[in-house]
């Protein structure tokens, strides 16, 4: 009976003994714990590699990047009033840095412009458009700070390039160039951007070279014109790829191609630049490609503080992923010579700011986010007057940048015929006076009514000069007319798209 107890108890306590079906169920139970640890280990431990791999980029990257100084930039500026964001890119000749043994010069010369564009980009984030502004284009300089920490005065019908060139240092003075442009404008610059010599042949090596076309074999002599013989064929007639130095090259050759002015070597940086946009986004912004163009980029470039970081800078690039090609479009500032020199078309050029202004595209469309068409107001200045047979020379005699060309708008709305428009000697006009020849006074008591409280002022020369004063800029008279719903037909005709044929359009004359 004990004996029978004790074997019942044994058996009890003693662990009952897999069968083989259930001995396989228990490793494969384990087997699977096991390789779950192990993947969730190599997950882990991929993701702590991939976040310091991150961190190691961004803080590489934010080495890169070189800003300027934004006490530089003018506490006077235009109300930021658009949606969207106005980006000035400009390319800087500057020898430092080793960008002598690429451009030629002196590496201890001083930084100047050797091209420049303001890029507007719509608050749709589906439209952009870039206007160049030829080096030679005569304006007026505002007050730009010096080295020293003092401020220039304004100075004008200055070459444009000359702005970056203020205070004569090796770097150049981005800054100046900034108050410059957006005084000619009257837009808001939110960011600014020098790409230097070394930095754009590098970025043309990274995407793998640019598809261009040469109109005509190009030879050492058409590059450097001080050349004793014509040297070697650098350039073959036709279609080709081209980086690093031969890209640089190609941009900024003036003499061998086309008519060899800077208008037409504007018109092939404008379809370079299309081309360069076009090889990024069929290659795709994918992190294997767009680290190495990051790293290119960032070495590239100064800019301002706004974009002094690797977050804001790829953060900027990105928002304009969705931009499509054909709605990337470039255009040069509606232009004309005076003598050697360029010099800007009014109406058309304020016709063209205020249409970025409200963020209408070339043709007009709304991209600003707008529901519904606002319907124009009517001009405030309109009165019965008639300037039927009348020239008249407008003269801003105030420091309100575009003034010359709004009255020479109101002027030929009214029938006068407007011969030009400019700066007065000085800026300091209180009042708006209207000057006439001998035999002209009733003519110009005819301008008069356009101008509240304008004086009437005899002179000894043939002719009609209104110079504007401080009473018109402070008048109703003198604010902006509507924004037109369409850029003047013939800026809109010449714009080149991203998408365009590599050889259309390559040169003016």
């Amino acid at each position: 009976m004990t004996n029978s107890r004790r074997k019942t108890a044994s058996s009890r306590s003693a662990p009952a003994q897999p069968t083989g079906r259930c001995r396989d169920a228990s490793r494969a139970r384990r087997r699977k714990r096991s390789r779950t640890r192990i993947a969730l280990t190599i997950a882990l431990s991929l993701l702590v590699l991939v976040a310091a791999g991150a961190g190691w980029v961004y803080w590489q990257l934010n080495g890169n990047i070189s800003t300027f100084d934004a006490d530089g930039i003018s506490g006077d500026r235009p109300d930021d009033l658009s949606k969207g964001r106005n980006v000035l890119v400009i390319g800087s000749d500057a020898r430092t840095g080793g960008n002598s043994d690429l451009g030629g010069g002196d590496k201890d010369d001083i930084g100047r412009s050797d091209t420049a564009l303001l890029l507007h980009v719509y608050a749709d984030s589906k439209h952009a458009v870039a206007v160049s502004i030829p080096r030679d284009t005569l304006v007026d300089i505002p007050p730009c700070k010096l080295p020293d920490g003092s401020w220039t005065k304004t100075r004008h019908d200055m070459m444009f390039n000359a702005a970056y060139s203020v205070g004569q240092t090796a770097k150049g003075n981005p800054a100046c160039t900034q108050n410059t442009v957006e005084h000619l404008t009257g837009l808001r610059v939110h960011h600014t951007m020098v790409v230097d010599f070394k930095g754009f042949a590098k970025l043309t090596d990274v995407v793998g070279g640019v598809e261009v076309c040469v109109p005509q074999d190009v030879y050492q002599k058409d590059l450097n014109p001080n050349r004793a013989d014509r040297g070697g064929r650098v350039f073959a007639k036709g279609e080709q790829n081209v980086a690093g130095q031969k890209a640089l090259d190609y941009v900024r050759i003036r003499h061998g191609i086309g008519d060899g002015s800077d208008i037409g070597r504007i018109k092939r940086q404008q379809a370079f630049i299309g081309s360069l946009i076009k090889k990024v986004k069929s290659d795709g912004l994918t992190p294997t490609k767009l680290l190495p163009l990051a790293n290119a980029a960032t070495k590239s470039m100064t800019v301002d503080p706004g974009l002094g970081s690797a977050n804001k800078l790829i953060s900027f690039a990105m928002s304009m992923k969705r931009i499509d090609l054909h709605n990337t479009k470039f255009i040069t500032v509606p232009w004309r010579y005076r003598g050697e020199r360029v010099a800007i078309v009014e109406p058309e050029a304020d016709a063209l700011w205020a249409a970025l202004k409200a963020d209408r595209t070339l043709d007009g469309e709304d991209a600003g986010g707008k529901n519904g068409e606002e319907k124009p107001k009517p001009s405030p200045s309109a009165k019965p007057v008639s300037g039927d047979g009348i020239a008249v020379t407008v003269h801003n005699g105030t420091t309100t940048g575009g003034l010359a060309s709004r009255a020479a708008k109101t002027l030929t709305d009214h029938g006068f015929t407007v011969t030009g428009t400019g700066n007065a000697p000085s800026q300091d006009h209180a009042t708006t006076a209207v000057e006439y020849g001998p035999g002209q006074k009733t003519q110009a008591e005819t301008v008069a009514r356009l101008f509240a409280e304008a004086e009437l002022e005899p002179m000894p020369a043939d002719g009609i000069t209104v110079t504007l004063g401080q009473s018109y800029a402070d008048s109703p008279s003198a604010a902006p007319s509507p924004e037109p719903t369409r850029v003047p037909s013939k800026v809109a005709d010449d714009a080149r798209s991203a998408d365009d044929d590599a050889c259309s359009d390559l040169s003016y004359g």
